[in-house]
């Protein structure tokens, strides 16, 4: 597995040019601080340079607890009628077969995210390692600060912060502009 926030083998390949065959960028939001309470998430499979597939899903978390609601605008009441996670990554781990890595921005967060709730819904932790698009940008561009916002406007990349799924769209930015040397907003969608 990669070290997040650290750099890892991976991080140091995609500084360098290397360009994988298949990757999945992911994000969660999270109803509260627990990392059990994931309420969306996003992935987006990229094969060569192209971003293939995206799939957004709000999920039920497991109480109604709601705390960052101000935050990515999700509540309660939007996913109470919404599958819990063991039926939303059901339909998404498909997506992730055959990826070298996942991908995401500050990648501790989302792999604690789904390792838990994987681990609470009794599924398989998916083993792929994990990419950090924060130790990436500091790595390639010496970046900083590096929250998702920042890396977005130096890249050139559109986002709609907390959005699940542009979010992880820009994650899939950084990686191929980090690999590739063009600005991602020029690779086909």
């Amino acid at each position: 597995m990669a070290v997040e926030m650290g750099i890892s083998v991976l991080e140091t390949r995609l500084a360098v040019g290397w360009q994988p065959r298949a990757f999945v960028a992911i994000d969660f939001e999270t109803a509260n601080r627990d990392p059990s309470s994931a309420c969306a998430v996003s992935v987006v499979r990229v094969e060569g340079r192209r971003i293939e597939r995206e799939r957004v899903s709000l999920i039920r978390p497991p109480t109604s607890q709601f705390e960052f609601s101000h935050v990515h605008g999700i509540t309660w009441e939007s996913v109470a009628a919404k599958r819990a996670f063991r039926e939303v990554w059901e339909s998404l781990a498909p997506l992730i077969e055959g990826a070298e890595f996942l991908a995401a921005h500050n990648a501790k967060f989302d792999r604690g995210v789904l390792v838990t709730c994987c681990r609470n819904a009794r599924i398989a932790i998916p083993n792929h390692p994990f990419v950090c698009t924060v130790a990436l940008a500091r790595l390639k561009w010496n970046l900083y600060p590096t929250k998702l916002p920042n890396v977005c406007e130096f890249l050139g990349l559109p986002l709609r912060h907390h959005d699940p799924l542009s979010d992880a769209a820009a994650c899939a930015g950084i990686v191929l502009a980090a690999g590739g040397g063009t600005r991602p907003s020029k690779v086909m969608r």
